[in-house]
């Protein structure tokens, strides 16, 4: 058994691991990425390739490293196509979009890692963890290309993705880190990368479809003007959808993609559900979609992991300067991602709530209905003027749905409530339990005016 030492080591070579690697490399402290994946695939994960907030990532790895990934900058705006209501709606999306090579993406940010200083470990599968008799968290065990290895650090920071298995095997008793975690919070997704042979019309935008339940949507986001990247999802809630085969149906009925080649295929799950309550406890930190930091209406999850793995790998080098890796040290972490995207997030989770529980026609109706501005503004932004009076006359080119318009205003005044709430998020755990009282009340209405099942 070899037994390396860390001042942090960092799972997972994605958005969140390298972001926060980085981050930690920079001021100097010996840092190691543990990737699963051999050298030749590291980057390589499935994604829709849409992103937003492109010009504004954190500075841990130079916006100038991963510009050249980003294959589509004039991408402006969301095309809703509604075949039920045989409708296409234009929407503008606000903040900066891209559509970028993931792959290309993947491999320049663990460039960046690497040149802050990080050490890349690939062929490294983590299986465990190690935690000292008072449950703080000591380092984890691998096999390195086929031999034992023990990573001891003073802080462990979790960007093993969805549903990560470091989390099955850490002891939480005592601490406030979010156990209430299951796979119908999560998404199943399929993508292709496809070329076709003319230029589509819709470059410019991103194509949302929804699929023929509710709880899901197909994708095209045009890398280029002939490089597409092909997609769709549904919430584990409802009865498995055929992915591949629902999204090859769906290609071969739009005739831009005749004669179409498929150049990469993946799959993946993603959280669609709220920020984590806690994503700390001693020694540990968990980012980006181990931490459930992904936007819940679109899966959009590339900005809040970068963010979150610059607050983790900052929120550890202040514990370990303290030499205090305790929870109460890392809880400013959980405070900087809620106060600036974890409480929207949270909001627009009340909306996904409200999704689940409506037949497909009717919301599709409803959304014909909608103006554009509120409906980018609710997708993206959690907050929007939906008026009663404006939408009840909006609908009237909808007659049938004003019942579920009314339901969605009410539900607008829960999610109102649910991002005052979660802005004034607790300084200390000290208030956390009152805090997390106080918001399952408010779940509670929310449940009630949707009729929809708990889903925490």
């Amino acid at each position: 058994m070899t037994t390396r030492e860390y001042d942090v080591v960092v799972v997972g070579a994605g958005t969140a691991g390298s972001y926060a690697a980085a981050t930690v490399a920079h001021e100097g402290y010996d840092v190691a990425i543990l990737e699963r994946k051999p050298e030749d695939e590291g980057g390589h994960i499935a994604c829709g390739d849409a992103l937003k907030g492109a010009g504004s990532f954190p500075d841990a790895i130079p916006e100038s490293k991963i510009e050249p990934a980003m294959t589509n900058t004039d991408v402006d705006h969301g095309r809703f196509e509604i075949p039920q209501e045989d409708t296409v709606l234009e929407i503008p999306v606000p903040g900066e979009l891209a559509v970028i090579d993931r792959w290309e993406y993947g491999r320049r940010i663990i460039e960046g890692a690497e040149e802050a200083g990080a050490e890349l470990h690939y062929d490294t599968l983590v299986q465990d963890v190690t935690q000292a008799d008072d449950g703080t968290v000591t380092g984890v065990r691998a096999m390195r290309k086929g031999d034992p290895v023990d990573y001891e650090a003073e802080v462990v920071i979790d960007g093993a993705g969805a549903l990560s298995i470091l989390q099955d095997n850490i002891d939480f008793d005592g601490s406030s880190f979010d156990t209430n975690v299951s796979y119908q919070q999560f998404c199943s997704a399929y993508r292709e990368v496809v070329t076709v042979d003319e230029p589509v019309e819709w470059d410019d935008a991103l194509v949302f479809k929804p699929t023929e339940r509710a709880a899901g949507y197909l994708w095209y986001f045009p890398r280029t003007d002939t490089e597409i990247n092909a997609g769709l999802g549904f919430q584990m809630t409802e009865e498995p959808m055929k992915l591949v085969d629902d999204l090859k149906r769906d290609l071969r009925d739009r005739e831009e993609f005749e004669g179409a080649t498929v150049e990469d295929k993946l799959g993946a799950a993603l959280p669609t559900r709220r920020p984590y309550d806690s994503a700390v406890a001693p020694g540990f930190i968990a980012a980006g979609d181990a931490a459930g930091l992904v936007n819940p209406t679109t899966g959009g999850g590339i900005g809040g992991a970068a963010h979150s793995g610059q607050y983790a790998g900052e929120q550890a080098i202040e514990a370990i300067e303290a030499d205090d890796v305790s929870e109460d040290r890392l809880w400013e972490y959980n405070k900087n991602v809620m106060d600036h995207f974890g409480a929207r997030f949270a909001t627009l989770d009340v909306y996904n709530i409200f999704v689940t529980a409506y037949d497909i026609d009717d919301l599709m109706g409803m959304l014909a209905a909608l103006p554009a501005q509120n409906i980018a503004e609710g997708l993206y932004e959690g907050e929007t003027d939906i008026g009663l009076w404006l939408k009840l006359k909006t609908a009237v080119k909808s007659v049938g749905h004003w019942g579920t318009i009314y339901d969605l205003y009410e539900t607008k005044q829960l999610a109102e409530r649910v991002l005052a709430h979660y802005e004034d998020y607790p300084e200390s755990r000290d208030e956390f339990a009152d805090w997390q009282a106080r918001r399952d009340e408010i779940m509670d209405d929310v449940y009630a005016t949707t009729g929809a099942d708990p889903k925490y």
